[in-house]
């Protein structure tokens, strides 16, 4: 099923039926709110009044065009332009892969990345908030992270993100959850070998659970970033067992995944901070949303077929 989805998610084709029919319009809505800055910075807002924190992604990944590379980093710079007008401060952040901004052009591609993110991290200190690096698929894992030890050279607030999934990453929390260190744990979502990755989901879930332990216990910043109601409890129970403070540690979540459970977790005093992606390049974004609903995925999937 994975290979199918993963597919789905290059198809050109499916993707017009899906901006053509009205239903699924709606639907990518839930999950997107938009392709412009307006849009997103809109919805920010609208999160910030409800008590949460928001974590922006502009969409796209894989730029082979250099030309691309700078105009995602201008529409960054430009975001968090808005941003600081806003005056969100730490309330809204950025979250940047490096693939989308020009770590896999031949080359010298990975200096071309890091170079663009530093000016990303400028704006977003000039803005008050800060820069997530995503991470992505197991072969930029040493990249992602030797780009987010230079940059906390000169911007120590950026944060770094590990993926349960990946059987290294337990060593990799080791590293990492030390003073002023930012770290979002998730799970994963790339298509990995099983050399590289655990297959089964009781043993991501396993190990999902050792990494949250390691952070829990270090000195660092754990961003917890599930919708797994037992991985919820789980972390609550470890921030209890370290006596960690509401507000030393924080839950994240996807924008349209699990809203009640985000504002459930705000009354109850815990920090929690929205993952919203904007952008013209929503299709990926939207099938592997899509995939980790079975109903949201039987719902697409009648849609599509009632249109043709």
């Amino acid at each position: 099923m994975r290979s199918v989805l993963f597919g789905a998610a290059r198809s050109v084709r499916l993707q017009r039926t899906v901006e053509a029919v009205p239903l699924t319009r709606n639907l990518v809505a839930r999950f997107v709110p938009g392709t412009e800055e307006s849009d997103v910075v809109r919805a920010a807002g609208e999160l910030v009044d409800d008590g949460l924190t928001v974590t922006i992604d502009h969409l796209g990944e894989d730029t082979l065009d250099r030309g691309q590379a700078e105009a995602v980093t201008r529409a960054y710079v430009s975001l968090l332009g808005a941003l600081r007008e806003a005056e969100f401060g730490t309330d809204v952040e950025v979250s940047v892969k490096l693939s989308a901004i020009g770590q896999a052009l031949p080359g010298d591609g990975e200096a071309i990345s890091v170079d663009h993110a530093r000016r990303i991290c400028q704006a977003a200190e000039d803005a008050g908030t800060t820069v997530t690096l995503d991470m992505e698929d197991h072969t930029t894992t040493d990249a992602t992270l030797s780009a987010v030890r230079e940059l906390r050279a000169d911007f120590p607030s950026v944060g770094a993100v590990l993926q349960a999934y990946l059987k290294r990453t337990e060593g990799d929390c080791r590293e990492l959850a030390v003073a002023g260190s930012r770290v979002r744990l998730c799970k994963g979502a790339y298509d990995e070998p099983a050399s590289v990755a655990y297959q089964d989901r009781d043993e991501v879930d396993r190990s999902y659970v050792r990494c949250m332990k390691i952070l829990f216990s270090g000195e660092g910043y754990p961003m917890i970033a599930t919708h797994d109601p037992r991985l919820v409890e789980i972390a609550g129970s470890l921030a209890a067992r370290n006596r960690r403070e509401q507000g030393s540690y924080e839950y994240q979540m996807l924008y349209g995944v699990r809203p009640r459970e985000q504002r459930r977790l705000v009354r109850a005093g815990e920090r929690v901070r929205v993952y919203v992606p904007y952008g013209a390049h929503w299709y990926g974004y939207l099938v592997r949303r899509l995939a980790e609903r079975p109903a949201n995925l039987m719902l697409f999937l009648r849609s599509v077929a009632s249109k043709k």
